[in-house]
Order: C-alpha cells, then structure tokens, then sequence
C-alpha cells in the first residue's frame, strides 16, 4: 500500500481528508513544522506529500525548499483556495509540485493523488470494494513479543483480518491506514505501554468507539485493578487460550 505524508493544521478539514485517504492508503499525518516534517520524512518514506494549506498562513515556508531539495523524487499535492494557494505559488518548483483549489470534491483529490502516485484509479477502488464487502471484521493486535503476535494471529487469521503491531507507535499508524473492529493490547510493553496507547486511541474522536481488549500477563490483583480502571472492552490472561479468546471477540463484536 502507497504511503501518503499529510501536513497541516489539525483542523477539521485536515481530519475529513485523511479519513477519506485512508481508506486507500497508509495516511501519516504531519504538522507543518519543518524539522518535524525532515524527521517524519526518513522515518515514513512516503511514496507522496499531501500539504492542506486550509488556515496555514503562518505555514514554515521552509518545508518547500527542503522537498525540493532534498526530496525531489517525492511528488507533492497541495490544497487550498485561491487565495492560500497563492501565498505559496512562488515555493513551488517543477513538476514536483501539483494543487487543488478548494472548495474541492472527494473524487478530484483521489484523481490528483492516483495520477501523482501512477495508479489506476479504479483498481485502487475496486481494490478497497472487494475488502470492503468480504464481510470479515478486522482485528488489531498490539504486542512487542514476536511469538505472541504470531500465535494470536494464527488463532484468529481464519475467522478475522487479523493486522498486527509490534508498539503503540505502530499501532497508532496501523489505524491511521485501516480502522480495525476490535483491538487486543498488551498491557505490559515498553516505552509505550498499553495504557498510554488506550489514551491515544481515545484522545482521537474518530477512534475512542472502537472495543479494546487488555492482553496481560501478570495475573495478581493489583495489576487486573489497574486494568479494569482504565475500563477496556475485556481483558484475557495471556497466553490465551483460542477457544477463549474467539468467544471473547465474538461477544464483543456480536
């Protein structure tokens, strides 16, 4: 799946266009800071930028000069009225850069994006209609044990779409790509464990809805209270048991 960076203000616009993106794509978003941009840059890799330049009149002109110089080979589409655009017309260098004007449609924006990436539009519809209509719920599992995810997957792979991640860093991008059904966490992980990555998904409106079950291994009674608290959709003892945990799901998600 094509990797598309999103810069901008995280505005309303902003989230509207990498909800419809990330039905097709692995969607990053970005502020339009442009150390934050460089840094985002080597760790995303992305096939395309997209700048929404909606309410970003203090926008750091340098993200143009560093994509252009830096970055040539990565095609860039940026959207905004006329006006906003045209504060920026004088950044753009070549064919590297491309923009819409809003108010724009949808359909005009995956035209642009399709067209800068060389897809064909329709495959990549047809593509997403075909995942769309195969009925299976779609599983996140979240844990750093390699083993685990591989066993966990193994269990469910036959009943769900089962995508997995090794952090909640890489969790938090996983959704940002594809919205899951359900989620199963690692309570215990380092750097960012599995209720500082309970917080990220409900800090994110879009996201708080989706059921989130606890997996953890420490089965004394402080820990369990400290994981009830933070009131997930369940929580199993790992390693868990498949027929188990197939009920479990299957409860929650009816």
């Amino acid at each position: 799946m094509k990797k598309i960076l999103l810069i901008g203000k995280f505005n309303t616009v902003v989230n509207e266009t990498n909800h419809f993106l990330s039905r097709y794509f692995h969607v990053q978003l970005c502020s339009e800071n442009a150390g934050v941009l460089e840094g985002m840059l080597k760790i995303v890799k992305p096939d395309l930028v997209v700048i929404s330049l909606i309410g970003a009149y203090g926008i750091d002109t340098s993200i143009f000069f560093l994509l252009s110089d830096q970055y040539a080979q990565i095609p860039v589409l940026t959207i905004g009225t006329k006006e906003e655009s045209g504060k920026f017309f004088k950044y753009y260098e070549g064919e590297q850069f491309e923009n819409l004007i809003r108010p724009v449609e949808n359909t005009v924006i995956m035209e642009a994006v399709c067209r800068r990436l060389g897809l064909d539009q329709k495959e990549v519809e047809e593509k997403e209609a075909a995942e769309e209509n195969s009925g299976r719920k779609r599983v996140l599992v979240v844990d750093d044990n390699g083993t685990a995810l591989r066993t966990i997957k193994a269990m469910l792979q036959e009943h769900y779409d089962v995508t997995i991640a090794i952090s909640g860093a890489q969790a938090m991008t996983s959704i940002g790509k594809k919205r899951p059904d359900l989620i199963l966490l690692d309570y215990e992980m380092p750097v960012c464990d599995g209720r500082m990555t309970l917080e990220m998904i409900r800090a994110e409106e879009e996201l708080r809805e989706i059921p989130v079950v606890f997996l953890t291994a420490v089965n004394d009674r402080a820990t369990i209270e400290a994981v009830l608290k933070l009131k997930p959709a369940g929580y199993l003892l790992k390693p868990p048991v498949k027929d188990t945990l197939l009920a479990e799901i299957g409860k929650i998600l009816g």
